[in-house]
């Protein structure tokens, strides 16, 4: 078991190094990655539950404390400031992780199916024909109305300029139409 004085030779041996490298000293600087990069990478493996990860986090942190190494002002207390480092930027990754989801190739071709069959877009051809022929059936205010609202999409109020009348008549308009329209389309067209 090491004693107290032994304990403090190493804190001083620490700080020395610590400030070696906050004075640009490169050398110093490797050392105190040598010493703590396997901790680092330990919490990080912790916190992240992934290997890689954890790696790569422990680049990016000891590039972290490259840049700020300067607001260390206990160079003693070095490897508790390094372990806040490292947990803040655990969490900060945790975060922002995107979710991977693998995924076999048949279930992504099985996943990737058209959503819209020949079948589906004929029936929508026949339907569009429909209405258009009903629509060709109405009288010329029915027809104008629904058509500036459903094909042109415009709202009551630019409607209500356009026929110069007011938006409580429009709605009556667009009301009566609609159902003037289905009337036609449940009727057969007479040849």
């Amino acid at each position: 078991m090491e004693s107290l004085k032994e304990i403090s030779i190493r804190e001083q041996e620490l700080a020395d190094v610590v400030r070696a490298a906050q004075a640009g000293d490169r050398a110093a600087f490797a050392e105190l990655v040598r010493r703590f990069q396997p901790a680092v990478e330990a919490l990080a493996r912790r916190r992240l539950r992934n290997e890689y990860e954890a790696q790569e986090l422990a680049q990016d942190v000891f590039i972290q404390v490259m840049r700020r190494l300067g607001q260390v002002r206990q160079p003693e207390r070095f490897g508790g400031w390094l372990r806040s480092v490292v947990n803040r930027m655990a969490i900060n990754r945790l975060t922002r992780r995107r979710t991977v989801a693998a995924a076999d190739p048949q279930v992504l071709s099985a996943a990737a199916i058209e959503r819209e069959t020949p079948l589906d877009s004929a029936l929508t051809a026949e339907r569009a024909a429909w209405v258009r022929r009903g629509l060709r059936r109405l009288g010329d205010l029915d027809r104008q109305t629904l058509e500036a609202f459903y094909l042109r999409g415009e709202s009551l109020v630019e409607m209500s300029d356009n026929f110069a009348s007011p938006v409580g008549t429009i709605k009556r308009r667009l009301h009566v139409a609609r159902r003037r329209l289905a009337k036609e389309l449940r009727e057969p067209a007479m040849a």
